[in-house]
């Protein structure tokens, strides 16, 4: 029924400085954090081919050109703010124009690339606003409409996901364990919403021109993704149903 995907995903890293203070003493240190570690190994064996570009390098590294995103089916941008796409070091620190990679990624979506965004404290709006996917090109392709501002609802007390209408994503994967929190979005006319979660959107679809988009409105980590989540027996089969629904004609 579906074909495995060949998927890029940027972000979903990050680096973390620690300072410990012992009496008159401290010191400092640093290291590199892997958010999508059970993701990848469980989209890996279940038979997709997975690049991980990790946050840091998004900047530098994420596709110039159409011909570099060719060489995936599926693009996922999971908590990766939509500054590392346009602020690379030519634009950022030497003042040079160069390529704008969100325009970049739109137009390879409307020629028929897929692009999936999952929720995180830099995903949609994202925290304070600072993801600011709001009025860009991402934005225009996405089935769903975001804020300008501040978009996170926090559900420490843990909530249900809502299947809303049979489809190939989520039908026969039973109860969805509890979710810590999400983004709100409004979904666009052309969407099509497949759960919701406290009435929100959760997740939702859709076509921009030959090409597919996938909106999830929650983290695919902790901390919004309980650790019941984590250890549930459909989430790396959750994930490979959202890759391969993308990566089909």
């Amino acid at each position: 029924m579906f074909k495995m995907a060949k998927i890029l995903l940027a972000g979903e890293s990050w680096i973390s400085t620690t300072t410990e203070y012992k009496g008159y003493d401290s010191f400092t240190s640093t290291k590199l954090e892997i958010g999508c570690t059970k993701l990848l190994a469980d989209l890996r064996q279940l038979g997709h081919e997975v690049t991980h570009l990790q946050a840091h390098d998004v900047p530098e590294h994420f596709p110039w050109t159409k011909a570099e995103l060719n060489q995936y089916d599926v693009v996922i941008l999971s908590d990766i703010g939509s500054n590392s796409l346009t602020l690379a070091n030519q634009v950022f620190a030497e003042g040079r124009p160069t390529v704008n990679r969100m325009e970049l990624l739109k137009q390879w979506v409307l020629d028929g690339g897929s692009l999936m965004m999952a929720g995180g404290y830099l995903s949609f709006g994202g925290f304070e606003g600072k993801a600011h996917y709001h009025n860009t090109p991402i934005e225009d392709i996405l089935p769903v409409k975001i804020s300008a501002s501040d978009d996170r609802f926090e559900a420490p007390q843990g909530l249900a996901p809502q299947e809303v209408q049979d489809n190939p994503i989520s039908e026969g994967l039973g109860t969805f364990p509890s979710l810590l929190g999400y983004q709100q979005v409004t979904v666009k006319p052309e969407g099509t919403m497949l759960m919701t979660i406290n009435d929100d959107p959760l997740l939702v679809t859709g076509k921009a021109g030959q090409g597919r988009t996938l909106a999830y409105m929650t983290d695919i980590a902790p901390h919004w993704a309980s650790q019941d989540f984590m250890a549930w027996q459909y989430y790396g089969e959750f994930f490979s149903r959202c890759s391969t629904w993308l990566a089909q004609d």
